[in-house]
């Protein structure tokens, strides 16, 4: 019989494990001995916590981030074929979303391997729902263009598309680009045009906030190295 492949939802921030990931979640993963990671060491203190202490160096971990060859996946996937239950960890949150685990998933697919979504936090879906805006229809765009020009002219864009739909549109930038882009947000779009920031989530250090542009521009904020989600 062919092996699962189960979804693992990691913290979004540091904290205790049982305040977001439900006990019935941890007593799935505990069975499982091989898991295909984002990060390792990350990866390791996650399932440490979660009640592999002492036991981690029995476990198998296979990399599958940015820098992983495609044709590393078959053999993730042979593991699966040949009876192996496996567990997929992202670095923070739900693995295959914005999350390199999502060729994993479609290889699973096409093997015919059952795949099991296990529950947790998604910082996408918090932000979303502290943020007052719309819930009914949105789209997560995830990174924004790293040239500034380009990243003004999509942000443009953006917010041409929710006046014109009245659609939600999450975004998410890599931590120490985060001033640059909540800088861009606030110049570009139209003074009335409202910004949420979610930083930190679940965290003691947690900060969501929805302003308009031009009230954002009258606030001192440093989102830099923070985990962010931003919805205009």
């Amino acid at each position: 019989m062919k092996g699962s492949l189960y979804l693992i939802p990691s913290p979004v921030s540091d904290g205790e494990i049982n305040e977001v990931i439900p006990e019935g979640v941890i007593c799935k993963i505990l069975p499982l001995r091989v898991f295909v990671v984002e990060e390792i060491r990350s990866a390791r203190r996650f399932l440490s916590k979660c009640g592999f202490k002492g036991k981690i160096d029995e476990l198998l971990f296979l990399e599958l981030n940015e820098h992983t060859p495609v044709s590393l996946i078959d053999s993730y996937i042979n593991l699966l074929v040949g009876g192996k239950d496996v567990g997929l960890i992202s670095e923070a949150g739900l693995p295959a979303v914005a999350d390199p685990g999502a060729l994993l998933v479609a290889a699973a697919h096409r093997e015919g391997i059952v795949v099991i979504p296990l529950v947790g936090p998604s910082s996408l879906m918090l932000a979303l729902m502290a943020s007052g805006m719309n819930g009914q229809s949105f789209a997560f765009v995830g990174y924004l263009p790293v040239k500034p020009d380009e990243r003004k002219s999509e942000i443009k864009r953006l917010e041409k598309l929710s006046d014109r739909t009245g659609q939600s549109q999450i975004i998410i930038e890599t931590p120490y680009r985060n001033n640059a882009l909540f800088s861009d947000l606030v110049q570009v779009c139209s003074p009335s045009k409202l910004i949420c920031v979610a930083s930190a989530i679940t965290s003691q250090e947690e900060f969501i906030r929805t302003l308009t542009a031009f009230e954002w521009g009258k606030e001192k904020v440093d989102l830099n190295r923070k985990p962010c989600v931003f919805i205009l």
